[in-house]
């Protein structure tokens, strides 16, 4: 690949509080990861997000579902392991499918229901005429293996006061997206590693958002974003409308309309460099995927580098956490990888339990649906 590969290791993470696990982590040596070429690997279907992997008993043997996503249309692909994976059709949509593109970039499995959350990218009303677009995140869910999805709506967005019209990032004005999705150990809550695209100071780069997991199918309205150091709910937005509808002799009434306003979040990653603060310099992380690792006991994440206003790649980078529940556990991204392409992420490779979710000490490294490397874990 003309990429030079680095052995990579990561000072302690500094923590707010320090348990006996902690403890016993630091005793063990701190977690690196190395990167090994390997015969090279591709998923069934073009990938420009994220991928996630969900496996399902069928006929009583595991096989494994993976869904990949470009141009705003998700595919799903299937087979009994990741070197042989069949394409589906596209997915489609039981209900109204969200305005824009949509890229499904964490699926969560529960009770034979899967939970889909997407990338979602809408015409920007604020800066109109420019041809750049708004990402947010949405949920939907799916009870025929990933094969329609039912849409649940806006989970997570931007206020339109936020718009950056000047910016220079070659894509977006601004708005939340680039993410993934993980659950606690405990499945208390879903934990949303995302792109804050807030072009002010401070306010760019990689937060952390979480839902409960019990309100995965009402799911509207019941994030909290990570805000110095407190999970902040959104507050409802009321608008009041004359309501037309006459049936039975009533009319002129009125209905309520409700739309959420998100807290900013305090980046975990934040940038060095924004794009529309009047240097000629970028330095943003972006694209976060997180997986737990059984080999290390640390959720790990991988995270891209934008180092110009059309996002040339300044290298893979990793970060380390033992408490997804902490957003401040994060230790500092190191380098993983010069160079490299979009959205790095690892696959577990244990049949019926590894994927974008779950690896152990060896795995497959992707970026861009491609694998050309494993990934191996360890202490030192």
């Amino acid at each position: 690949m003309g990429q030079s590969l680095l052995v990579v290791g990561v000072a302690a993470a500094t923590l707010a509080t320090r348990t006996g696990a902690d403890l016993h982590a630091q005793a063990a040596g701190q977690p690196f990861a190395t990167l090994s070429p390997a015969p090279a690997l591709s998923l069934a279907g073009d990938a420009d997000s994220n991928s996630p992997a969900v496996w399902e008993l069928f006929r009583g043997q595991p096989v494994l579902f993976v869904l990949t996503s470009v141009a705003g249309q998700a595919q799903n692909s299937v087979g009994p392991s990741l070197d042989r994976l069949r394409a589906l059709p596209h997915v489609a949509f039981s209900t109204a499918a969200p305005l824009g593109g949509f890229w499904i970039e964490s699926v969560i499995e529960a009770g034979g229901v899967w939970y889909g959350y997407y990338h979602n990218e809408v015409a920007d009303l604020v800066c109109p005429g420019s041809g750049k677009v708004v990402p947010r995140i949405g949920a939907a869910r799916s009870t025929d293996r990933g094969r329609t999805w039912a849409d649940l709506g806006t989970i997570l967005e931007a206020p339109l006061s936020t718009m950056q019209c000047n910016t220079r990032n070659h894509y977006f004005h601004g708005g939340v997206g680039d993410f993934s999705a993980v659950l606690d150990r405990d499945e208390q809550y879903l934990y949303f590693h995302y792109t804050q695209y807030l072009e002010q100071d401070g306010w760019l780069g990689v937060s952390v958002a979480r839902m409960p997991w019990a309100d995965r199918d009402a799911p509207v309205g019941r994030m909290t974003v990570w805000h110095n150091g407190a999970w902040l709910p959104a507050r409802p937005e009321v608008v009041r409308e004359p309501d037309d509808d006459e049936e039975e002799g009533e009319g002129g009434g009125e209905i309520i309309v409700e739309s959420w306003i998100y807290p900013f979040a305090t980046p975990v990653h934040a940038a060095v460099d924004r794009w529309d603060n009047r240097t000629s310099a970028v330095d943003v992380y972006w694209g976060a995927a997180v997986h737990w690792n059984t080999a290390l006991g640390v959720y790990v994440m991988l995270l891209n580098r934008a180092i110009s206003n059309d996002w040339k790649q300044g290298g893979i980078y990793i970060s380390y956490n033992p408490d997804v529940e902490d957003p401040a556990g994060w230790s500092r991204p190191t380098l993983l990888l010069n160079g490299g392409r979009w959205y790095p992420q690892v696959m577990g490779l244990t049949p019926g339990e590894g994927t974008d979710k779950v690896a152990g000490a060896t795995a497959r490294f992707f970026m861009s649906g491609r694998s050309e490397h494993l990934i191996r874990f360890g202490r030192r």
